[in-house]
């Protein structure tokens, strides 16, 4: 009665036409919803279960943060033939993330003796995995593995630990950057057409991520003027919304990087005017920021992992907060 292949090309066109209204990991982060609050419930339990204590969950979440995000990027890469152009600086903005990122594993790995015979054949997928994720010319495995030793090595000699919330952000935020640079080559969005849910994400992230540092490195002074400390922060709100609105409409690095340094400003402004601040707000604004991260790249357990960091936080009024920064 119908032919077969009407009903596929339907079937297609109406994944496409979803696929189109609601992106991909939009789609992942509603299917995986019930996980989030399993997670969400037991999130104090499963913290115990992993012996992450207060003293050490920031670190341990972090680390785990990083380390499945180098997963991510040399696994879920795409092919370069993919790329719009020609000539593309993605390599080397691939090499700098994993090099970050080796170093920051490096630090808090120091311990660990890798030199064994039971770990050569983890060694050699590791490296494996790192040649092959660059194929597109003959020195691009010679760039992801020198990358990956030589940060680990330096990690692993370096005297202190790299501090793990401005770790973890400063690798998100370059690699949620790598996705606006490149998206069609890690399968973000249609053909790497972006809709405005992936450019409500990806700014929600850049403006959580730099609310975080915010908070988390500027000290509370209560000495602006109070009347000054209005239009001060209604011209920065000015700025970030204008920011928004060019981001939207050009998909645009220089304009995402610049619409984050507006949204530190004005978080900066908050927390510099204000007399105190609450201690729990930066934890609870990095946890949120590795929830959004997760969702981003599709990594059902970095979005986990920030979960449970949320839940471990001492309770607060989260809402109010953030309406005290904006």
């Amino acid at each position: 009665m119908f032919d077969d292949a009407i009903i596929v090309q339907s079937a297609i066109s109406a994944f496409n036409n979803a696929a189109l209204v609601a992106p991909a990991f939009l789609w992942s982060a509603l299917l995986t919803l019930p996980l989030y609050l399993v997670v969400w419930v037991f999130g104090d339990k499963i913290a115990d279960y992993l012996r992450w204590s207060r003293g050490n969950i920031t670190m341990r979440a972090a680390l785990w943060t990083v380390i499945t995000t180098i997963g991510w990027v040399v696994l879920f890469g795409g092919n370069y033939g993919v790329l719009r152009d020609d000539t593309s600086t993605l390599p080397f903005m691939i090499a700098a993330i994993i090099f970050v990122a080796s170093i920051f594993v490096g630090s808090y790995t120091r311990d660990i003796k890798y030199a064994r015979r039971e770990n050569a054949i983890y060694i050699i997928l590791v490296l494996l995995a790192l040649g092959l994720s660059d194929m597109h010319a003959w020195w691009g495995p010679i760039l992801q593995i020198g990358a990956a030793f030589i940060g680990f090595v330096i990690g692993r000699r370096a005297g202190v630990e790299m501090p793990p919330v401005p770790g973890v952000i400063l690798i998100s935020g370059a690699t949620v950057t790598s996705l606006l640079m490149q998206p069609e080559y890690f399968r973000f969005g249609q053909l790497g057409n972006l809709t405005w849910v992936h450019l409500l994400f990806v700014g929600l992230f850049g403006i959580v991520a730099a609310a975080t540092v915010a908070v988390r490195n500027i000290n509370t002074r209560g000495r602006i003027h109070h009347s000054a400390y209005i239009k001060l922060k209604w011209m920065v709100r000015f700025v970030v919304a204008l920011g928004v609105a060019l981001f939207v409409m050009t998909e645009s690095v220089p304009v995402f990087l610049g619409t984050s340094a507006a949204a530190f400003v004005l978080v900066a402004l908050s927390v510099w005017h204000a007399k105190d601040m609450p201690s729990t707000l930066g934890n609870k604004l990095f946890a949120l920021a590795v929830m959004l991260f997760g969702i981003l790249i599709t990594m059902p357990v970095i979005t986990a992992i920030g979960i449970v960091y949320m839940v471990n936080v001492p309770k607060s009024d989260f809402l109010r907060e953030i309406k005290q920064l904006l």
